[in-house]
């Protein structure tokens, strides 16, 4: 799976997430401070990485900063983009399951290293609902305006 991971400093778990990705299997495309080449900013980093998932160049995104929080905000400005900053596990799963999320944001402070591989464990185990009642509130939540 192709992964647009953003992150806006090189600090906690922001490469280890580039290479616990490609143990995974997975194929990270990097933006931000990950990419010597673009701006390193939260919002310009996690936009980057919101838009490759929106249009088709990554299957799902991975976007960091210092809370998470900022992070999450840029890349939920993004149509069709559903990040979910996730602290534990449980919350991951949840955000996959129920949000049918296609964007994580993690917190570079609060992530430690055993903790992003339960929170990725949780996020890549879990597939979207098809409960009809969580299919109506993630297609409510694209149409609101």
């Amino acid at each position: 799976m192709r992964i647009a991971v953003a992150a806006d400093e090189l600090v906690g778990v922001a490469e280890l997430v580039v290479d616990e990705l490609r143990k995974r299997g997975h194929e990270p495309v990097l933006h931000g401070a990950l990419n010597p080449e673009e701006r390193a900013d939260w919002a310009w980093a996690s936009e980057k990485a919101a838009r490759a998932v929106a249009e088709g160049q990554a299957d799902q995104g991975i976007v960091c900063c210092w809370t998470g929080t900022g992070a999450s905000i840029a890349a939920n400005k993004v149509a069709g983009i559903r990040a979910a900053l996730c602290a534990d596990a449980e919350t991951a799963r949840g955000a996959r399951r129920w949000n049918d999320a296609n964007v994580l944001a993690l917190s570079l402070r609060l992530t430690s290293a055993p903790l992003l591989t339960e929170i990725l464990d949780g996020w890549f185990t879990s597939d979207p609902s098809d409960d009809p009642a969580d299919q109506a509130n993630i297609t409510h939540v694209d149409e609101i305006a």
